[in-house]
């Protein structure tokens, strides 16, 4: 049985492995077997038939599910609160969703299959099964960055994971303190090899690795080391003489995995063993070696020009391409490359450089206007033609309108649009790392990320526009629109995240 999935454990965080013991909800990763010994088990394959399908095509229809590693979960803790006569309802929705992360969708859309799996409102405007399978493919894939399946197999957890496609009988493989690979039967004689210890959260307050340029500027911006967060931990597998199986399986991972060590790994391991191996991180792993967004310091002059200041850390990979980002969005900035200790970093995270010189961009030019505040709205134009425009009212809700050429498919659109403003707020108002003195990440437990939950996801209204030429990532513009309005909604405060400063 797949459908149950292993996305922080044994840390108990992400929801990822919720089953039903005797028709409850139970994180799996956390319970003990010798305590359901004499017990039912049920995963999403239990489910009586008319339920499963229930609630697969409301998932389906409200694009609730993008990459599909969480959704499985999900959908047991919903329906086993249904099958107890529970309400669904917006808050009963965000107290079960307490217990899970879902990276993707912005937990909006979660909501809406909720209520609409128990017939309790009807698609929502935009909703609506997708009539056509490849073109929804298309947009997941043009959104997410790599090829990607749309349908009822993705919600049931069947979207072809790296891990659950692995032989049997193969070895397997973790990173352990040297720098090195322990090997062994399962996941646990591989963690037990490699001796490791169970990530904490720290309480040490976030530090913002570059100082601020000296200068006359009217608008100041640093942030801190931020975590792609994916829930699918990075995992490969290879037999002797083979290929490795990409870790990138049904989704792009926010570019977190581009350069992902679990390939080489499990190639050389297999044929230094003779048999198939896993390479698997945990999500320690993912955390300690895993790429961030580089950290800016930047100032920016009444007249558009200024400095942004880059972090760059040691095993990085170079950062060109997020210098050409920048130039291209704000050409006004001159960029200065810093070295500083910390966890890796990369210009594969979404919209790196690109998003941060749009954001102050959009924000100068606000200033320029005297227009600042709740309920300017914000329109940015991503490099390939893409345009998002998004407003925050007064009471925290946002209006989103996208223009993304050849729609293809408006609920995969519109998912990845309220998945891209979740992102968004999380990185202005409350994401970051924890970093010590040496560079190393304390903040090793996927609840510390500073993740906006599902509870405090404020309402979405996404209108998508019907453009022309080709299909673009739309998302990426409702990133960097929504971080901009944003924080014109909050003043300016010259530091992110801004609820969680050091």
């Amino acid at each position: 049985m797949r459908s149950a999935k292993d996305g922080c454990s044994p840390q108990g965080q992400c929801g990822c492995c919720t089953v039903w013991v005797d028709g409850s909800p139970r994180v799996a990763c956390v319970t003990p077997a010798r305590r359901v010994a004499g017990r039912q088990v049920t995963t999403l394959e239990g489910l009586e038939p008319e339920v499963r399908r229930r609630w697969v095509e409301a998932f389906v229809a409200t694009g609730a599910s993008q990459c599909g590693f969480c959704t499985p979960g999900i959908v047991m803790r919903l329906a086993g609160m249904e099958r107890r006569g529970g309400r669904l309802g917006e808050d009963e929705v965000g107290r079960a969703l307490a217990a899970h992360l879902c990276r993707c969708t912005g937990w909006r859309t979660i909501y809406e299959a909720a209520v609409v799996a128990t017939g309790s409102a009807e698609v929502p405007r935009g909703g609506g099964s997708s009539l056509d399978g490849d073109a929804a493919a298309r947009r997941a894939a043009l959104e997410g960055g790599t090829a990607q399946a749309v349908g009822d197999q993705v919600v049931e957890g069947g979207a072809g994971f790296a891990d659950d496609t692995a032989p049997a009988d193969a070895l397997v493989a973790v990173p352990n303190a040297s720098g090195g690979w322990a090997v062994g039967d399962s996941p646990a004689a591989a963690r037990q090899a490699a001796r490791r210890v169970p990530g904490r959260n720290s309480t040490v307050s976030l530090r913002y690795p570059l100082e601020f340029p000296e200068g006359d500027f009217v608008l100041r911006l640093r942030t801190t080391f931020v975590e792609p967060a994916y829930l699918e931990l990075d995992a490969s597998w290879c037999r002797p003489g083979g290929d490795p199986v990409s870790p990138l399986a049904n989704g792009g991972a926010f570019g977190g995995k581009c350069h992902s060590a679990v390939t080489a790994a499990a190639r050389r391991l297999a044929d230094e063993h003779g048999r198939p191996v896993r390479a698997l991180y945990g999500r320690e792993d993912v955390v300690r070696l895993g790429p961030k967004r580089p950290p800016v310091a930047a100032g920016v002059r009444a007249d558009g020009t200024g400095v942004i200041r880059v972090a760059r850390t040691p095993n990085s990979e170079g950062l060109g391409a997020w210098h050409l980002a920048v130039q291209e969005a704000f050409s006004g900035l001159v960029i200065e490359e810093h070295e500083v200790a910390g966890p890796p970093v990369s210009a594969d995270i979404r919209a790196a450089g690109w998003a941060e010189a749009a954001v102050l961009r959009a924000a100068w030019e606000a200033l320029s206007s005297g227009h600042t505040g709740a309920g300017r709205p914000v329109t940015v134009v991503s490099p390939d033609g893409a345009s998002a425009t998004v407003e925050v009212d007064g009471d925290g809700a946002l209006a989103v309108r996208v223009s993304a050429g050849a729609v293809l498919d408006e609920v995969v659109l519109r998912s990845y649009a309220v998945g891209a403003v979740h992102q968004a707020l999380g990185w202005v108002r409350r994401e970051g790392l924890a970093v010590d003195d040496g560079g190393q990440v304390l903040d090793l437990t996927i609840r510390s990320f500073g993740i906006i939950p599902a509870r405090d996801m404020p309402p979405v209204e996404v209108v998508v526009e019907d453009g022309d030429g080709p299909p673009r990532r739309g998302s990426d513009a409702v990133f960097a629109a929504t971080a901009a309005a944003a924080w014109l909604s909050a003043g300016l405060p010259a530091q992110w995240p801004i609820e969680r400063g050091g």
